[in-house]
């Protein structure tokens, strides 16, 4: 692959979720024209280990026969005449032995992106995202996607929405959301959800509420960490739109992200407990999104302060 281009990492394992995050994956590389690796593991038996049963004719074969599956649903994905021009992406086929989430993790850095399906052939049937999309969400050295089907309708203005709290995570996910809205042409919806008080006695009512806990509060508030983060700009022109909603964080950006292009959410939030890999928010988002969800980790530097030129100059102007 080009060292001078972007990487995409994709998972493949021949399920119907897998072929969905190879045709994201395949579309996302032609535009923003990235290299694309699509990975793909086949079984190792504990009795391999062995070196009396160990037959290495049968590993060869499993391993040719898993590329060449997996080489001909890259052709066939390629072929689907919704996905559009992904002539010029190249691809490289690699076959891992063994468990895919840790390889997937491994081959996530220096990434630019990492795109699973939100379930695969190994998926316990009653999880609602496999065991492989959780691991790399919670563990990924980059950005992960987890396809999910997308509700949006054909012909609507395109939409992204971004999870919104004062953490560190949602600041670089703020960045991410409005970088990759500005590739798609979409409006990036920053969402952030409040607790209205519930006071249990009339006492309350004669002073004031901590700031957040009011619709008025919440907006200033997320306003303020847009400000931030971006500048005036985006809000001004109607590119970024800020909304304070009630409701509990998972709920609110579940409900937002209907009919939307894209849901990214930070790998943590304010509210993160220590030893918590993946926030609570992030976790339930993955499993339940109504759309492609994107989980960002660690935040770039220099996130606190208004974005550098490349990404304001990639804003969206319409």
């Amino acid at each position: 692959m080009d060292e001078a281009k972007e990487r995409i990492v994709v998972g493949v394992d021949g399920s119907t979720e897998g072929r969905a995050a190879l045709a994201w994956a395949l579309t996302e590389a032609a535009r923003r024209g990235a290299d694309l690796e699509v990975v793909t593991a086949f079984p190792v038996d504990f009795y391999w280990a062995d070196p009396d049963l160990l037959d290495a004719g049968r590993i060869d074969a499993i391993q040719s026969d898993t590329e060449t599956r997996a080489r001909a649903t890259v052709d066939e994905v390629r072929q689907d005449p919704g996905l559009g021009d992904t002539a010029d992406v190249h691809v490289q086929v690699l076959v891992v032995a063994g468990p895919p989430a840790a390889h997937l993790v491994q081959r996530s850095q220096d990434a630019a992106l990492l795109v699973v399906g939100s379930r695969g052939r190994g998926a316990v049937r009653s999880t609602v995202a496999g065991s492989v999309a959780l691991h790399c969400s919670a563990h990924a050295k980059c950005p992960v996607v987890v396809v999910h089907p997308t509700t949006a309708p054909a012909g609507e203005p395109a939409r992204v929405v971004v999870g919104l709290d004062d953490s560190q995570h949602a600041r670089a996910a703020l960045l991410t959301a409005v970088a990759h809205g500005a590739s798609l042409g979409a409006r990036v919806d920053a969402v952030l959800a409040y607790e209205a008080p519930n006071y249990w006695s009339d006492l309350y009512a004669i002073m004031a509420p901590p700031e957040g806990q009011t619709r008025e509060h919440a907006q200033e508030w997320g306003e303020r960490i847009v400000g931030e983060v971006l500048g005036p700009e985006p809000v001004l022109r109607g590119t970024v739109r800020v909304a304070a909603v009630e409701g509990h964080p998972v709920h609110v950006l579940l409900e937002e992200a209907r009919d939307a292009r894209l849901l990214v959410v930070g790998s943590r939030s304010r509210n993160k407990l220590e030893g918590v890999v993946l926030g609570s928010v992030a976790l339930r988002c993955v499993m339940h999104a109504p759309c492609p969800v994107m989980v960002v980790h660690e935040p770039p530097e220099g996130i606190t302060g208004t974005p550098p030129d490349s990404l304001a100059a990639t804003a969206p102007t319409g």
